[in-house]
């Protein structure tokens, strides 16, 4: 299952969990964005219990998206105990999503 998450709970959501967490920074006029959703879905659906998914929109929390350098979208970052450690910038097939995944879940 993946989590909308905004500006006031993206700390609790992302930082403070003990999973790895996979955030889609995204909006909803974005083509690309929407043609990741249903891979998004996959993947939480997939790695559940392994790996946190969360859906930040860009529009309506600018904080995150501005403290963590989005400039494009949709960005994917993945967050391990409280830390960006990478950042695909993109809309990619799921096997490379998964790729750039794997090596940060159990």
């Amino acid at each position: 299952m993946e989590h909308n998450i905004d500006d006031a709970n993206f700390e609790s959501e992302v930082l403070e969990g003990n999973l790895p967490v996979l955030v889609d920074f995204w909006a909803e006029w974005c083509g690309p964005c929407r043609t990741m959703t249903p891979v998004i879905k996959q993947i939480a659906k997939e790695y559940s219990g392994r790996l946190k998914v969360c859906k930040l929109n860009v529009d309506k929390a600018p904080g995150a998206a501005s403290r963590y350098d989005i400039m494009s979208i949709p960005t994917l970052a993945i967050f391990k105990e409280g830390k960006l450690i990478k950042k695909i910038v993109g809309a990619l097939p799921k096997t490379e999503l998964e790729s750039a995944i794997k090596p940060y879940i159990k």
